[in-house]
C-alpha cells in the first residue's frame, strides 16, 4: 500500500529557506516520479518540481534556481529544498507519486498517490 506523508512547513520571512520532506512507503523510486505540487488559495494546484525514476529532476521555471529536490537521507524519502522564499511561494504543499511517463510530469493528473499536504506561508 502506498503512503506518503510530507512534513517540515512552517511560517518563514521572505529570503529565508525552509525544508520539506516526504517520507514514503510501498515505492520503488527507480519506477516513479515523485512529484511536488503546491496549491494557493483560489488558485488550481502547480506543478513545482519531481525527481523522475530516482536519477533527473525537473522544476518549474517559477523556482528553478531557487528550489532543489532530491532523495533524502533515509532513501525512503524525498525533500524539497526551498531557498530565497517568496510570499508568492506561500501554498500548501502536496507530495505526488505515480508511473508518469516524461511528457506528463507537470500534469497532477499523472500522479496516482498523494500526501495530506503541508502549509507553507512566507511573510513579506
Amino acid at each position: 500500500q502506498v503512503q506518503l506523508v510530507e512534513s517540515g512547513g512552517g511560517l518563514v520571512q521572505a529570503g529565508d529557506s525552509l525544508r520539506l520532506s516526504c517520507t514514503t512507503s510501498g515505492i520503488t523510486f527507480s519506477a516513479y516520479a515523485l512529484g511536488w505540487f503546491r496549491q494557493a488559495p483560489g488558485k488550481e494546484r502547480e506543478f513545482v518540481a519531481t525527481l523522475f525514476r530516482s536519477t533527473h529532476t525537473y522544476y518549474a521555471e517559477s523556482v528553478k534556481g531557487r528550489f532543489t529536490v532530491s532523495r533524502g537521507n533515509g532513501k525512503n524519502t524525498v525533500d524539497l529544498q526551498m531557498d530565497t522564499l517568496k510570499p508568492e511561494d506561500t501554498a500548501v504543499y502536496y507530495c505526488a507519486a505515480g508511473r508518469a511517463i516524461l511528457s506528463s510530469i507537470r500534469n497532477p493528473n499523472a500522479y496516482n498517490y498523494w500526501g495530506q499536504g503541508t502549509q507553507v506561508t512566507v511573510s513579506s
